[in-house]
């Protein structure tokens, strides 16, 4: 019996299935010409309810555009989501895997797993992704939590690809190539106190600013209706914010943004 952890059932009965089953000689670097996606931007922040999460639907393979609308932000369980950035294939096994090992916790423990349980787990899986990190398939997730019945209930927290927890108590963060530009608007802008209406509006107007900036952030796409994803995480549950809520955000913000378009 492997207890409640699926990483360990993977371990005993199908170790094929662990990122860590890549060959381990960081010698055996990904080659140059090698179009592996990788995903940005993913932004997280406090609202008056809880943390929102948002991503941009951008992939990108080199200087070309892999996917217009890759889907990076995930709902975990009621009290979680997680988001990535770096290599697609990698980082979206390292979530799914995230998920059933909280899933196969519950069953097996008939509880849920505490938000510190839930971070350290995800360490873990991270950290089962080194070998392939140190050939060139970086993928890093930011993670979001609120549960009120903890005394800090909610959690923003990045990790490196080592599986060190950096845990964000100024109430916003942001990973991906254009989380500098992201972050700098969050820096300016973010409220603790913001209502679901202002959170939005947060959110894709810190995405837009990325993306005027970064060459692999995508911008809303208008024509294609494509809208950033965005979900937040609350005392009531985790869930995703409807398409009309962002596309109409958006349309405020770009109209705002047309009188100025310089800022």
């Amino acid at each position: 019996m492997t207890g409640p952890s699926f990483l360990e059932q993977l371990r005993a009965h199908a170790p094929e299935a662990l990122p860590a089953h890549l060959p381990r000689d960081p010698a055996h670097r990904v080659p140059a010409d090698l179009r592996a996606p990788h995903g940005t931007t993913i932004i997280a922040f406090t609202w008056a309810e809880g943390v929102l999460l948002a991503g941009d639907r951008r992939a990108t393979s080199g200087n070309l555009i892999a996917q217009k609308d890759l889907v990076k932000v995930v709902v975990v369980d009621g009290t979680s989501a997680a988001g990535f950035a770096g290599s697609v294939g990698h980082a979206l096994l390292l979530l799914s895997l995230f998920a059933v090992e909280v899933e196969q916790y519950e069953k097996v423990e008939g509880a849920p797993i505490s938000q510190d349980g839930k971070i350290r787990r995800l360490s873990t899986i991270v950290r089962e992704n080194l070998p392939a990190a140190m050939q060139g398939f970086v993928a890093l997730p930011l993670y979001v939590g609120y549960d009120p019945a903890d005394p800090d209930p909610a959690r923003i927290v990045t990790f490196d690809a080592s599986g060190s927890i950096a845990r964000n108590r100024i109430g916003y963060a942001s990973i991906g190539s254009g989380s500098d530009f992201a972050q700098a608007s969050l820096k300016k802008l973010h409220r603790p106190d913001l209502d679901r209406a202002g959170a939005i509006t947060l959110a894709v107007e810190a995405l837009w600013d990325a993306a005027d900036d970064d060459t692999a952030t995508a911008g809303p796409d208008l024509i294609r209706s494509l809208f950033p994803n965005l979900i937040t995480v609350t005392a009531e549950g985790a869930a995703e914010v409807e398409e009309r809520e962002v596309r109409a955000a958006t349309e405020v913000m770009l109209a705002g943004r047309s009188r100025r378009p310089g800022g």
